[in-house]
């Protein structure tokens, strides 16, 4: 078994069934190697940044603890926007599912593949928002606590979802060291 390091992974869709698709993206993500889904924010609906028009997001946050490097875990978000329909057609269009690993064990990286952290999620009330729902004393690596962060930007545009829940999933998923089906709400 190789060390595991904990992750940031910030999840959004808005095209089809979001919610859906997000539950998908959570119960794949799960099912990695190695991997184990520690917590999963509320579910907030975000005006879309850059690009063209298009529908509202929805985004989440979750907090994974894997034996993945960040390259492999890179590859695996990859496959698992590919199989839930993901085009990559045009940059900041819309897209049925988007993953992005905000942050890998502390570890800052200028990799033009994957830079870590997040070379934008300290601008991004949708990433932080969630982020700091499920860990209030979290800081993004090389920009500082995201409550900071957060407190910092104008939060207009980022508005959470009653009732939308995205559950962990169940034990026994191929690659899962034993989530429930309960939501997952602190690290």
């Amino acid at each position: 078994m190789s060390t595991r390091r904990r992750a940031v992974l910030a999840v959004g869709s808005n095209l089809g069934d979001r919610l859906g698709t997000l539950q998908e993206c959570v119960t794949a993500i799960g099912r990695l190697p190695d991997t184990d889904v520690l917590a999963i924010s509320p579910v907030y609906e975000t005006d879309p940044v850059g690009g063209p028009a298009q529908p509202d997001y929805l985004n989440a946050v979750l907090v994974v603890e894997t034996g993945l490097r960040p390259g492999e875990l890179l590859d695996a978000a990859h496959r698992i926007e590919a199989d839930l329909g993901r085009l990559r057609a045009e940059r900041f269009g819309p897209r049925t599912l988007d993953i992005d690993i905000i942050s890998y064990a502390g570890q800052v990286s200028d990799d033009p593949l994957l830079t870590l952290p997040h070379p934008r999620a300290h601008e991004r009330a949708f990433v932080l928002a969630p982020w700091h729902d499920i860990d209030a004393h979290a800081e993004l690596p090389g920009r500082g606590p995201v409550s900071d962060l957060l407190a910092g930007l104008h939060g207009g545009g980022v508005r959470r979802v009653p009732g939308a829940v995205l559950r962990r999933p169940r034990t026994g998923a191929p690659g899962s060291s034993g989530s429930s089906g309960s939501p997952a709400r602190t690290p």
